[in-house]
């Protein structure tokens, strides 16, 4: 007897850790988002204050964000290693739409942008203390062709054009270099007898 889940049962469990994944990050004092490159987080801060009034400190392998004389908001060890130079954090307010004239002070927020090192990893979370997501269900953004390196591209390429083959039924670029070869030997052998000769 099997005793793999059953693709109804996957899906349940799949979708009531996706419901505890996104509880748990609503709970989070900030929101952050990730590209395979970079991550970026915004922190809700009263609107207030100042950029001179905050204390943010980003190193290569710490993240430190709070309000001067305060407990940090975000104060934590980084999964992975960041560019320093390339990371930045921006004090924005946010636009008053919606709210009454009346109103107190504008809302504003921490934009933090991080500079991954390592390009080819996705971030279980932000700090290490702070509640993981998991990697492994993250649809990757669409990537250009051109944003590509030479050598990166040019195995994608092939790729794309082998699955158009064998989609149309036609034969891949490594069937076609066999059956090129093949011929170009019948034709240097024309006296040997090819009828019966299989491609496998």
């Amino acid at each position: 007897m099997s005793t793999s889940p059953t693709p109804e049962e996957r899906e349940k469990k799949d979708a009531e850790a996706k419901a505890r994944e996104e509880e748990e990050q609503s709970k989070l004092p900030y929101k952050w988002t990730q590209t395979i490159g970079d991550l970026d987080i915004t922190v809700p801060v009263p609107g207030n204050l100042k950029g001179k009034d905050f204390n943010v400190v980003l190193s290569k392998t710490k993240l430190k964000v709070g309000v001067k004389g305060q407990e940090p908001i975000l104060d934590g060890d980084l999964p992975h290693p960041i560019h320093v130079d390339e990371s930045t954090w921006t004090l924005t307010t946010l636009s008053a739409s919606g709210k009454s004239a009346a109103s107190a002070q504008p809302s504003k927020v921490i934009d933090i942008h991080l500079d991954k090192s390592n390009k080819m990893e996705w971030w279980p979370h932000v700090i290490t203390s702070a509640p993981k997501i998991d990697t492994s269900k993250i649809t990757p953004e669409n990537s250009k062709l051109s944003d590509l390196d030479g050598e990166t591209r040019g195995m994608v390429e092939k790729m794309m054009y082998d699955q158009r083959q064998k989609e149309m039924g036609k034969p891949t670029s490594e069937e076609e270099g066999k059956m090129e070869m093949l011929r170009k030997f019948q034709q240097q052998h024309p006296e040997m007898d090819f009828s019966k000769a299989k491609m496998g």
